[in-house]
């Protein structure tokens, strides 16, 4: 496995009082994530807490590993997740509602695992082109691919911020599972809507693509993302090959 260097840092935004994003960054296992709670009255962080929790717990338990075995940990940290946040509000009834989106990066011998759920996304900057790596279980998302609006109409929507897919809401979990190799020189961004939503991909793009330190590239991502109105807490995961 080539070496990478990962930093993260989440921040609150300028309009809300708490944070329900999470992230986690291990070099020595391997991988890093984002999750972005939902459902008020800090059950939202509650979820978002769960899975950085769960994924942790799966992923402590393997070392160097294949890519079949990085994608059975991708899956095995989603699903126990899922029942773990399902049966906290069985628990806990006035939490009902409660989930998060995910977004789990996972490093192989061969090259890279993702599991996706939600709207929260994954981007890869290669030989300086920004790609997109994962698409949004959202409506927006939906009219789009429907040709019933444009992603410029997509960025002010109404119901932009209805999410088809998350974590924790449903028994059965319909998860994404991306896999790539990876080359010296990628930088994977991991972030939640908060930053997406702000800042446009031509954006984002610039910033990683400048010659600024890793941490440095978080913290404009960050700014950038309040500068535009700071609606929704932002957390931004780089890892760099």
């Amino acid at each position: 496995m080539p070496e990478i260097n990962f930093v993260g840092k989440s921040d609150s935004g300028l309009k809300r009082r708490n944070n329900e994003d999470r992230f986690m960054v291990r070099s020595e296992l391997g991988f890093c994530l984002v999750a972005d709670g939902m459902g008020g009255a800090a059950a939202g962080e509650i979820a978002s807490r769960i899975f950085a929790e769960t994924t942790l717990e799966i992923f402590s338990t393997s070392a160097g590993r294949s890519e079949k075995d990085t994608i059975e940990l991708v899956q095995r940290a989603f699903n126990f997740a899922n029942e773990r946040i399902l049966s906290h509000v069985k628990k806990n009834p006035h939490h009902k509602g409660m989930g998060c989106t995910a977004e789990l990066m996972a490093f192989s011998d061969k090259g890279f695992v993702i599991g996706h759920i939600g709207d929260s996304r994954t981007y890869c900057l290669r030989d300086g082109q920004l790609k997109q790596l994962t698409q949004d279980h959202s409506l927006v998302q939906n009219q789009i691919d429907q040709r019933l609006i444009t992603p410029a109409e997509a960025r002010n929507h109404p119901l932009r911020n209805v999410i088809l897919r998350a974590v924790g809401i449903k028994k059965k979990l319909a998860l994404d599972l991306i896999r790539g190799i990876m080359f010296s020189g990628d930088l994977f961004l991991l972030c939640s809507d908060g930053l997406s939503d702000m800042v446009d991909d031509n954006q984002i793009r610039n910033i990683l693509f400048s010659t600024a330190p890793l941490l440095q590239k978080v913290e404009k991502l960050i700014e950038s993302a309040n500068a535009a109105g700071g609606y929704d807490n932002i957390t931004v995961v780089l890892a760099d090959i």
